[in-house]
């Protein structure tokens, strides 16, 4: 069964924003678990979040500037079926400006 990565893109809080009430956390991270087991046997890896991304390129080091908020790993029996999971994904819902892509983790060549 392929395999799915999703990249999920947020933009960033503001810097004078208020941290998430702890009960706002937990009904977010409700939201995200409940999804997971929707997903069941086919999720391999919920994820988790990323931050203070580096950009690596041939001409040196530098700071990202994408959006990249986590990423989760799962099977699903084609594009169509994981796309179908993504827009039913709680990060949708999470205020202006969150995405999800979808890229089938192809084999590696020679494999």
């Amino acid at each position: 069964m392929p395999k799915y990565v999703f990249i999920y893109h947020a933009p960033p809080m503001p810097a004078d924003a208020e941290p998430p009430e702890p009960e706002q956390v937990q009904e977010m991270m409700d939201a995200w678990y409940g999804w997971a087991r929707s997903v069941g046997d086919g999720m391999i890896d919920l994820g988790t979040p990323l931050a203070g991304g580096v950009r690596v390129t041939p001409d040196g080091v530098a700071m990202s500037d994408l959006q990249v908020a986590g990423y989760s790993i799962l099977e699903a029996d084609n594009r169509d079926a994981a796309v179908a999971l993504a827009q039913s994904h709680p990060h949708l819902g999470m205020g202006d400006g969150c995405l999800i892509e979808v890229h089938e983790a192809e084999p590696l060549p020679g494999s």
